[in-house]
């Protein structure tokens, strides 16, 4: 029997969420709270990932009266299987979002638009070297041309490794190709993991994992990589600046249009047509006095991070925001995007318009966004919403607080610049202990965990104990919202990382971007290494998913813990059904990879957990714990 939605005050931390969830009931209009108490309980075998529909056999579940299914796999075989597929998913949707943006590249190269361009031409030529392609002397199409094709060759299958593996530690590499763990090419280890989870395939759970390992290092060193470093070549590398964050960037005497989903290479269109005169005149002709353009989830970290476009809020905040009454037109790409959007937006004025033909809603306004005619679709699209400012019903309008500031745009490059042009800054404040270690906070909501209360609670704590936190995703409006991104914010730091960020006016917890940006974590970890002379799992590092939800943050987790990060989770993938599996990810990848996962729903706990992980990596070279 279905649950009762649980009250308001147990669903978030956030007064903002809790003022619209409460205006979204008064008017009979159902969010992911009343969804989720319908679908609850769960089915048992789901959840310990012991159901197999692979084949027409079945569908099978197994259990201690029934150990096998049809074909004779058991417990641990479903539930590698099982897990192999739901990484392999993340790896595909991370690396799709990298091959976007290369064919934005190749449309730039072959003249095809003239709407995106270069922008951090340096950047580019950088990249082209670190991956063997000659830059003296040529012109910079050229290049351009050749790191095209060599990232589109990073998705085939005829590499024995993707290309910014160059980046890696040579230890690393070596222990990976010990493991047979060398990721070849992002499609190639996506179509071998759906073949191997075929029926009659790969039947030892143990192999099955490692190769779930290998897909995933083939997004975090390929895919995602790839994205990351050609969103900064095309779009800017994101510098430090400052911008605000909850409901209260939207206005009210403003069209209000939200960009919501993961690539950029719509919303930064779209910010540009924003900002054309013809359009922002139109608004004011119907009585509105500008456009305001705001983001939600990772396309809104993406224009935060380079152009410092304020941030509505994160996965459980895009139903909400719609509930404000205040929002003109959503904008969605891919990813993310809960088809309830379609619905709620229904209720209100609000215009749901989707860009992508791999991502198409029902009952939303389709748009086949591409590169050649982006602009012309992105003033179209800009239209729609200026236009939906007449039908406006001031009345139903309730935009609840005022929007707080938020510091953003630590790159990569933008961190070793404010450090001096090097990271021996970096590596001296660890090395001294002012910096303890460092702890990445990525990922997702999840309506099951009160909102926000472990991704706030696990960075207030590490900082406290000079643990320097980068956070991206979702929990960059946590983050931003509980005031943590500002350089005031060193009050609630442990004094070594208040000197620390207070001598640089930064944050003690960094903006790193979208969730396809914890490629520049794992790249800053190997930079570290390298600068160190040792491995990666050397290094007093760790990450953490606490509130995730999806196919992508397992993929993540897993090539953060393959890379030798030690990781942590707030809750348990579907695996515990398996004995094998579950004591392969908490304990047995420690002696393969130099990492591991580890499980725990508390932020006090996960933070003295990550302490003494910090303290063992410190005294294993040589430093003061």
């Amino acid at each position: 029997m279905a649950k009762e939605p649980r009250p308001i005050d147990e669903l978030t931390i956030w007064d903002d969420a809790k003022a619209m969830i409460r205006k979204g009931r008064a008017e009979g209009i159902e969010t992911v709270h009343e969804r989720l108490a319908k679908q609850t309980p769960h089915c048992k075998f789901c959840e310990l990932g012991t159901t197999c529909r692979n084949c027409t056999m079945g569908p099978c579940r197994i259990s201690e009266k029934n150990p096998r299914g049809v074909c004779g796999a058991d417990a641990d075989v479903v539930v590698a299987r099982n897990f192999g597929r739901f990484v392999t998913g993340g790896a595909a949707g991370h690396s799709d979002h990298g091959r976007d943006l290369i064919e934005v590249l190749e449309a730039i190269v072959e003249g095809e638009t003239s709407d995106y361009k270069i922008t951090d031409q340096a950047k580019l030529l950088r990249l082209a070297g670190e991956v063997g392609i000659a830059t003296e002397g040529r012109e910079l199409m050229d290049v351009a041309e050749e790191l095209m094709e060599c990232f589109f060759a990073d998705f085939g299958s005829r590499k024995k490794s993707v290309s910014l593996l160059s980046r890696v530690p040579q230890v690393r590499k070596d222990k990976w190709e010990g493991l047979n763990m060398t990721p070849r090419g992002v499609d190639r280890e996506i179509a071998e993991m759906m073949h191997r989870t075929h029926m009659g395939c790969d039947n030892d759970a143990p192999n099955t994992m490692i190769h779930a390992a290998r897909t995933a290092l083939a997004d975090g060193w390929g895919g995602s990589m790839i994205g990351t470093e050609l969103s900064d070549v095309i779009f800017g590398t994101p510098t430090p600046k400052k911008s605000t964050a909850n409901l209260g960037i939207l206005k009210e005497d403003h069209v209000n249009l939200l960009v919501h989903g993961h690539n950029p290479v719509v919303s930064e269109m779209i910010l540009a047509a924003a900002r054309e005169p013809e359009l922002v005149a139109r608004a004011k002709e119907l009585g509105a006095k500008g456009i305001n353009v705001g983001g939600l989830c990772c396309t809104g970290n993406e224009l935060l991070m380079r152009q410092g476009i304020p941030m509505a809020g994160n996965h459980l905040m895009t139903e909400l925001a719609i509930i404000t009454g205040a929002v003109e037109a959503i904008v969605v790409d891919y990813q993310c995007i809960m088809p309830s959007l379609v619905q709620i937006s229904g209720c209100y004025h609000t215009r749901f318009i989707d860009t992508a033909n791999k991502a198409r809603f029902t009952g939303g306004i389709h748009f086949d966004f591409q590169p050649r005619t982006a602009m012309q679709q992105a003033r179209e699209i800009v239209s729609i919403a200026v236009e939906a400012f007449a039908e406006r019903d001031p009345g139903r309008v309730d935009i609840p607080c005022e929007p707080v500031e938020i510091m953003t745009g630590f790159s990569n490059e933008a961190v070793i610049e404010a450090l001096g042009g090097s990271l021996t800054p970096l590596v001296q404040a660890i090395a001294s202990g002012d910096i303890r270690g460092a702890v990445g906070i990525v990922g997702c909501n999840n309506p099951k965990i009160k909102q926000d209360s472990l991704n706030v609670g696990l960075a207030k704590e590490l900082i406290k104990k000079d643990i320097l936190v980068l956070v991206t995703g979702c929990v960059t409006t946590a983050a931003g919202k509980a005031g943590l991104l500002l350089p005031e914010a060193i009050d609630m730091a442990g004094p070594g990382l208040k000197k620390v960020c207070g001598s640089l006016g930064i944050p003690p917890v960094l903006h790193y971007g979208s969730c396809v940006d914890n490629a520049r974590i794992l790249q800053l970890c190997a930079a570290l290494a390298g600068e160190l002379g040792v491995d990666i799992s050397d290094l007093p590092v760790g990450a953490s998913s606490p509130e995730w939800y999806s196919e992508k943050a397992a993929a993540i987790g897993l090539y953060a813990v393959a890379s030798g990060i030690y990781t942590h989770l707030g809750h348990p993938p579907n695996i515990l059904g398996s004995e094998t599996v579950t004591n392969l990810a908490v304990s047995g990848l420690e002696d393969l990879v130099g990492a591991t996962f580890f499980i725990e729903p508390d932020p006090v706990k996960t933070a003295e957990m990550f302490d003494e992980r910090i303290k063992a990596k410190r005294k294993g070279l040589g430093l003061p714990e």
